[in-house]
């Protein structure tokens, strides 16, 4: 089994990696198969269904959507040329992607949100169809946005393509259990084995480069939500709160006021710095999803500010092991809330996040396991029920706790010697099956939970 961390940590746009990113991908994937098509497309359609209905327009799937078949793409996006466009297809009611001329797109009427038709393959289904002259339909494709910005067609899907091995790699783990055997095998860590997986499809100077821009994406992401203050787009009026509480820490720094445990409002401030940066739209890296973003870069910051010997040097360490454990639970369980809950996305986050600081506090292979597996068990069956739909209430929050919880996590792991009762594989199949379980009323789709307990008007 190989996923590349730079696949599974992706630069794009917020609010949603499954809802915003996904559905552009997934357009721009339908332009491409337009291009090669024998026939002469005169105008274009799109239906959303399942969760992708129900929470699309709080997760901004029709604007990502729009300027998909536009042409845009989550790793060039610019938000002023985004308003442009958008501005530009309501007015003229057609799009206008590279080397395929004007299409017919009113957005009022060729993008529906389907409420009663939930699509067999996933939760978070979307369907795309190019039209003749005569409005009948010469193209049609069937996409699922599986979690963390990865789309699959219908075809893709069926023939297995979310777990496919892809080519040979040195080490293809497909559980912790033999992840912990080859790293025994070897006298490696885990970073070590992911790093000589990831080199049989890359140069190291290609790896290390893809690392560095992601941390680099991670990090300025982090410092401008705590430079930004005011209120977040919506309609809930949440104000972003990460800036104030960033600067009465600092404050209460300077006149050595704060008590200990502050230190959890530290990673706090960070991780909502991230994700207040994704709920306004901003660019920011899947890590492993949108809605989870702010854990892994919160408790990378901590790390290299509040930890003594800390250096950025251990930070593709951290990313690599980080990576590792992430592709386990994708592989054998989800990232997806829509498709488990949040405890496939803050859960996970939670888990790649304990992994890789315990790596880089020099954890030994069992006990960074111990982490991503303390840090999964207790997010276990958490929810993903967004108020209006919107990445905001809990999400925001959520994302400070899961950081304080991966800290814990990796600290309480490194007190022991690695050996525990529950191992990580047995947390990811428990999530599995709780996902699967789960009412479909907290699965990303507002209606449960917070979501309909809290006014939202």
């Amino acid at each position: 089994m190989f996923l590349s961390v730079l696949d599974l940590f992706k630069i794009g746009v917020g609010p949603s990696s499954s809802h915003t990113m996904g559905p552009m991908v997934a357009a721009g994937r339908f332009l491409d198969r337009l291009r090669g098509s024998p026939f002469a497309a005169a105008g274009v359609r799109a239906s959303l269904h399942g969760s992708l209905a129900f929470t699309g327009a709080g997760h901004a799937t029709d604007r990502a959507t729009i300027l998909g078949l536009a042409g845009l793409s989550p790793e060039t996006y610019d938000a002023e040329a985004a308003e442009t466009a958008l501005e530009e297809i309501r007015r003229d009611r057609q799009v206008t992607p590279p080397d395929l001329g004007p299409l017919a797109f009113d957005p009022a009427t060729d993008l529906v949100f389907d409420y009663d038709r939930t699509l067999p393959g996933h939760a978070n289904g979307m369907i795309l169809t190019a039209t003749d002259a005569q409005g009948d339909a010469i193209l049609s494709e069937t996409y699922y946005s599986v979690g963390g910005g990865f789309v699959l067609t219908e075809a893709e899907l069926a023939e297995g393509a979310a777990r496919d091995d892809g080519p040979p790699v040195p080490y293809p783990f497909k559980t912790a259990a033999e992840m912990l055997e080859m790293c025994a095998a070897t006298g490696d860590s885990i970073a070590a084995l992911k790093r000589a997986n990831e080199l049989s499809r890359r140069t190291p100077a290609a790896l290390d480069r893809g690392l560095a821009r992601i941390w680099e994406t991670m990090s300025d992401c982090l410092d401008r939500g705590l430079a930004t203050s005011g209120t977040l787009p919506g309609g809930l009026n949440v104000r972003r709160r990460a800036a104030g509480i960033h600067d009465s820490l600092l404050a209460e720094r300077g006149r050595n006021l704060a008590p200990p445990h502050v230190i959890n409002d530290w990673m706090s401030a960070y991780a909502m710095a991230v994700n207040e940066e994704n709920a306004a739209g901003n660019q920011v890296v899947t890590a492993p999803t949108n809605g989870a973003a702010g854990v892994i870069p919160a408790v990378i910051r901590y790390w290299l500010t509040h930890v003594p010997g800390a250096t950025p040097a251990g930070v593709p360490e951290f990313l690599l092991t980080a990576a590792a454990i992430g592709g386990l639970i994708k592989f054998n369980a989800s990232i997806s809330g829509a498709e488990c809950g949040c405890q496939a996305e803050v859960g996970s986050a939670s888990a790649m996040a304990a992994a890789g600081l315990a790596a880089v506090l020099g954890g030994s292979p069992e006990q960074i396991e111990n982490a991503a597996e303390i840090a999964l068990e207790h997010h276990l069956g958490m929810t993903c029920d967004p108020v209006r739909g919107l990445v905001q209430v809990p999400c925001i929050e959520r994302n400070g706790l899961g950081a304080i919880k991966a800290v814990s996590a990796a600290s309480l792991s490194l007190r022991g010697d690695g050996s525990h009762l529950v191992p990580l594989d047995a947390a990811i199949e428990t999530m599995r099956q709780t996902g699967r379980d789960m009412s479909e009323k907290y699965k990303e789709t507002s209606l449960g939970g917070l979501a309909v307990n809290v006014p939202n008007c």
